[in-house]
């Protein structure tokens, strides 16, 4: 879908690979300035975030190599990076300086906290953005620590897709004026924008400030529960048909404790009995029974186990490719199954790369 386009990357942590990754997953050229040695503390070789990419290795401390830099994103549709604001500037690499050299190029900016504000220039990490912005607050059961999963809501879902979406938006706004922009992808404000769905329901009273209350945080038909093999199974029956499916399922369509699905009062009470329920049976055995209804309900599975089951299987999410378990290219176009490529190492593409620019006279 994006072939053609050119994007150059940065190399930085979390959000701006992840979004080079699924730039390069539809199909665009994504070229990764690596430095010479990795200054990742989870690993220096080959990285599954960077699959489907080039990779040049260049010390933009030195004057030769940040050259070429410059000749590299001056071919480029985009630009990502992920440095503190006024970092890239120092580095002569900032976006006025392709102004003129590149007018049309998009230039992404990956931060936590954005390129302005009092916390600007301050260190953090995902669970202190999506902290600030809010959308940690419903992660959790009542009376329990809020908790998300690691990366999804703030480096993935707040900052890589947002990031993304506004590149692909930038592009398609040069295509028709000719002048690029600057896109300020800030974890926190795309975490606090993801809230716009869960706040939609607030006038109508289903969100509420105190944890535990809201329609999806506190009711016994919207949480996980453990089985008796130390095993969970997660039950989301929002609508009173798909309640009325479980509650028939459960065998407790003729208990009165179950009948008032929206009573908040009978919340806690409701998820005990739920509780010593389920706790009972190991997950096998709910997995079964729900399965192939339309009760909402299913096992909590991990990422080895959700590469085996069969839906899973049957629209191959998830691969093995290269020896590693990851994720497929998302989303699809047509009935093509995208297949996920297989990451360059550190430098791989240097030589040749260099030889492209020096073909077109950039350097």
């Amino acid at each position: 879908m994006l072939q053609g386009i050119r994007i150059v990357e940065v190399e930085g942590l979390g959000p701006g690979p992840f979004a080079g990754m699924m730039l390069a997953d539809m199909g665009a050229e994504v070229i990764v300035i690596h430095r010479p040695v990795s200054a990742n503390p989870t690993g220096s070789g080959a990285s599954l975030l960077d699959r489907g990419k080039r990779s040049i290795t260049l010390d933009l401390k030195d004057a030769g190599d940040l050259e070429t830099a410059r000749a590299l994103i001056c071919s480029a549709d985009a630009l990502i990076e992920g440095f503190r604001p006024g970092v890239m500037e120092r580095l002569g690499l900032g976006p006025d300086t392709f102004a003129e050299s590149n007018p049309k190029l998009v230039y992404g900016r990956m931060t936590g906290w954005g390129q302005t504000g009092p916390r600007a220039m301050t260190a953090g990490h995902d669970l202190n953005y999506i902290a600030t912005s809010g959308a940690l607050w419903y992660a959790g059961t009542p009376g329990a620590a809020p908790v998300s999963p690691p990366t999804l809501v703030g480096d993935v879902g707040g900052g890589a897709l947002y990031l993304v979406a506004g590149i692909l938006a930038g592009i398609l706004n040069a295509g028709r004026t000719g002048r690029g922009t600057v896109v300020d992808a800030a974890i926190v404000d795309g975490s606090a924008h993801m809230m716009a769905l869960l706040m939609s329901m607030a006038p109508s009273g289903n969100t509420v400030t105190e944890r535990g209350q809201s329609l999806l945080d506190g009711a016994h038909w919207c949480r996980a529960y453990a089985c008796a093999d130390g095993a969970w199974i997660s039950v989301q029956c929002l609508e009173p048909k798909f309640y009325a499916e479980f509650l028939s399922r459960m065998g407790l369509s003729d208990d009165p404790h179950f009948a008032a699905q929206y009573d908040r009062s009978t919340w806690p009470d409701q998820c005990a009995r739920l509780a010593a329920i389920f706790a009972a049976k190991p997950v096998a055995h709910w997995a079964a029974l729900f399965e192939g209804s339309d009760a909402c309900v299913a096992p909590v599975l991990s990422p080895e186990e959700a590469a085996q089951d069969p839906h899973m299987q049957a629209r191959a999410t998830w691969s093995t490719a290269g020896g590693t378990l990851q994720p497929a290219p998302a989303p699809r176009f047509g009935d093509t199954i995208p297949m996920p490529a297989a990451p360059p190492e550190r430098g791989a593409d240097s030589v040749a790369i260099r030889k492209e620019l020096a073909a077109r006279g950039l350097i």
